[in-house]
């Protein structure tokens, strides 16, 4: 690759990579306002968030098209098809984060009506809320390259993940307790589903850039789909007599 090719490569590459951590910011800002949606049965705001993913979606594509292109054109090697390869990975990581906070934003409107007590509303709050630091720190650390930030979004999902299930034990507590009935308590164990997935997808943002300086992979093979069923929920019986 000549210098004017590799300086034009580089310029490509900084417009992609600035374009996926714009995307990337815009779902760590979607991941509140997907959990306060949640809380407050907020309807107007659901379809709001709803009708939004097309952008999203269309983003995401031009995006990826990018990255074809500078490859066709350009045909990097090394470091620099390193990097155009986990952008197109990264895109579709954040795309689907974004489909995860509708996700959310459905369940808000299927379980419309139905009062949650504080014990329920705290955990999906905490949940909220680490889902975002764990977009917010993979946005940060690959628009920065930062391979040691990236590594530490391991040991943060594992607290996304403790949540995870401390929240499918206070959705069987609040059943058993007669405060949700059995239809609220599937959805909710639906909703946990959703953060968890959004924490493994940052994590996957910060794998994928460790990827890009220094090729280190993972051990586990990446999950490349959200449609995996989810574990089987069972409710206990509330006690009668």
């Amino acid at each position: 690759m000549t210098d004017e090719l590799r300086h034009e490569f580089h310029e490509k590459l900084t417009e992609i990579q600035t374009g996926i951590a714009r995307m990337s910011a815009g779902v760590t800002e979607l991941v509140p306002r997907a959990t306060e949606i949640l809380l407050a049965m907020d309807l107007e705001g659901a379809e709001y968030v709803i009708l939004g993913d097309d952008d999203y979606d269309a983003r995401s594509i031009e995006l990826e098209e990018r990255c074809f292109t500078v490859i066709a054109l350009q045909a990097p090697v090394a470091g620099d098809l390193r990097a155009v390869v986990s952008a197109i990975k990264i895109i579709a990581d954040v795309e689907r984060s974004a489909d995860l906070c509708v996700n959310i934003c459905k369940a808000a409107r299927r379980i419309y009506g139905h009062q949650l007590d504080p014990h329920l509303r705290g955990v999906i709050q905490k949940m909220g809320n680490q889902a975002q630091v764990l977009f917010k720190e993979a946005t940060e650390a690959y628009l920065n390259l930062d391979a040691v930030r990236a590594a530490a979004l391991h040991d943060m999902d594992a607290y996304l993940d403790d949540l995870h299930r401390q929240f499918i034990q206070v959705i069987f507590e609040s059943h058993a307790a007669g405060h949700i009935d059995l239809q609220v308590a599937v959805q909710l164990a639906v909703v946990a589903r959703f953060y968890e997935r959004i924490g493994d997808h940052a994590v996957n943002v910060g794998d994928r850039t460790r990827y890009i300086v220094n090729g280190w992979l993972p051990e586990r093979p990446y999950s490349e789909s959200d449609n995996d069923p989810p574990a089987v929920v069972t409710v206990p019986e509330t006690e009668t007599g």
